[in-house]
């Protein structure tokens, strides 16, 4: 199987609670993302529901034909939503609850027990599990450590660099977070993971990274998980359009 895109529809849900109506629907954007491309379905259930909703979830895992990825916080609540709802993918993440968005990756070193307690009783539903961690050899070894399928690397601070988000330093960063991420990803592959990478993604700064090889010459990265960008551009062109170029664009850069 070629490189999956994942697509994060939260920022539907965003739009649909800041007036408390019943629209736009999850389930049809999930929809239109699937004949889009998109390969997998992401959505973050926060502790504060600030977006997506336990019903959301639900209504997906009833309605999807692709795989459905549930971002979670490594609590006693989300192990059991998800342990009973048994989505393809569960992908444990830090939770600020004054965030904007997920500003890091996992601390598994400060919090092993319950990230090891957690993914054991995940995988025993026989959900597969991926730990959202810092583009670092130590979090990956981790990760590995402690049961998780697969890592996805944070590339917050690739993707802002990129950007030229942090001005005369942005090009000095975004060489060091580039050989971060490529370090990262290989020693989880070495290490026998899935290895995955997500969040501040565009149309542009996600092709560097998507040229990435293994050591046997194919991709890197198995998966990326985008949604901010996509939606944006959903604006303009539709979400199926908007999936449909970025499901592209990934295939060209594979060739």
């Amino acid at each position: 199987m070629g490189t999956r895109l994942g697509v994060n529809i939260d920022h539907v849900a965003t739009l649909r609670q800041l007036r408390g109506t019943p629209y736009p629907s999850i389930v049809e954007a999930a929809l239109s993302a699937e004949l889009g491309g998109a390969d997998q379905i992401t959505v973050h259930l926060r502790e504060d529901r600030r977006h997506i909703q336990d019903q959301d979830v639900r209504d997906l895992k009833a309605t999807l034909k692709v795989a459905l990825n549930l971002e979670m916080a490594v609590t006693p609540e989300m192990v059991r939503f998800a342990s009973k709802l048994r989505p393809d993918w569960v992908c444990l993440v830090p939770e600020k609850r004054r965030e904007l968005t997920t500003e890091g990756g996992l601390a598994i070193e400060k919090n092993r027990k319950g990230v090891g307690s957690a993914i054991a009783t995940l995988k025993k539903k026989g959900i597969q599990v991926s730990c959202f961690i810092e583009p670092s050899l130590e979090a990956v070894e981790l990760s590995h450590q402690l049961g998780a399928d697969a890592v996805e690397l944070h590339t917050g601070q690739y993707c802002l660099a990129a950007q030229g988000a942090l001005g005369a330093r942005s090009a000095a960063r975004r060489e060091k977070e580039f050989v971060r991420i490529q370090k990262a990803g290989l020693r989880a592959h070495a290490l026998g993971m899935h290895v995955h990478a997500g969040h501040g993604f565009d149309y542009e700064n996600v092709k560097e990274v998507v040229g990435l090889k293994n050591p046997h010459g194919t991709p890197l990265f198995e998966e990326y998980n985008i949604g901010h960008a996509i939606v944006c551009r959903a604006v303009f062109v539709g979400l199926e359009k908007a999936v449909a170029e970025m499901r592209s664009l990934l295939s060209g850069y594979l060739n």
